[in-house]
């Protein structure tokens, strides 16, 4: 016979538990997008604690609904090795060009991160960042519902070697630190960029390249990348997410390495 306190005991201790565990570590990723997810699957890898929160309910990002909610995706030659990596079978269009189901390819990302030892918690956004020595060391986390609602409920704290911005066209952590700090990022001009119309070619190419440190202990991928340090949009091609994530992994496990 089920006994609905039971039910509710086991889920309240064992995600205590899981969130108690993970109030100091390595990299926190901002969006549990696929940049951000392929990037928490290369460092949990490589034995670096990792943990993801994501303000939505869903994980995925943008890839669930494809081009316009058509629920295919296109990866480029360049991102087909990633997408080896997570045994992820894609479908050749023509030369060049590979089609996969985004669905599938969502949820064997989100899989493989999982069980490489990444810890994700849905429904939870971050609000600000933790600063220390003018280094972000940290992130100030809610409920997501408390923030949409604007309900004005205090939040909680992580601390992180490292933080990643993964959380697509907003760059919500850049963005934070910059409107409350006023802080100078490593960009041209110390500011924002600013994300710029479609160029799939550009902007693909881009999202790799700008997938760099923007701040001490701040780093930004996918498309937040973009939006920082300037680069085009490239819709529903998903090899420079992909390819962006990894590089992010790589960045940010250098830095690790010289602390």
């Amino acid at each position: 016979m089920l006994d609905e306190t039971v039910i509710s005991r086991a889920i309240i201790e064992t995600y205590m538990k899981k969130l108690t565990d993970n109030l100091s570590v390595d990299v926190a990723i901002v969006g549990a997008g696929p940049s951000g997810l392929v990037a928490g699957y290369f460092l949990a890898k490589a034995g670096r604690k990792v943990v993801i929160f994501e303000r939505a309910l869903a994980v995925g990002g943008g890839m669930w609904g494809g081009g316009m909610g058509f629920n295919e995706i296109v990866v480029q030659e360049e991102g087909k090795a990633v997408l080896d990596e997570f045994d992820l079978p894609a479908v050749r269009y023509v030369q060049g060009y590979y089609t996969l189901d985004s669905v599938r390819a969502v949820s064997a990302l989100a899989l493989r991160a999982v069980e490489a030892g990444v810890t994700v918690f849905n429904l939870v956004g971050v609000e600000d960042v933790v600063l220390h020595d003018e280094r972000v060391s940290g992130l100030v986390l809610n409920w997501g519902t408390v923030m949409k609602a604007g309900i004005p409920v205090d939040p909680l704290t992580v601390h992180s070697r490292c933080v990643l911005d993964a959380t697509g066209h907003p760059a919500h952590v850049a963005e934070v630190l910059c409107r409350k700090m006023g802080v100078s990022l490593n960009t041209p001009t110390g500011k924002m960029m600013g994300e710029m119309s479609m160029d799939a070619e550009k902007g693909e190419k881009q999202t790799v390249e700008n997938t760099r440190e923007a701040y001490p202990g701040l780093f930004v991928s996918g498309m937040a990348a973009n939006a920082v340090f300037g680069g085009y949009r490239m819709g529903p091609v998903f090899g420079g997410m992909l390819l962006s994530g990894k590089r992010a992994a790589e960045v940010m496990l250098a830095r690790l390495g010289e602390r």
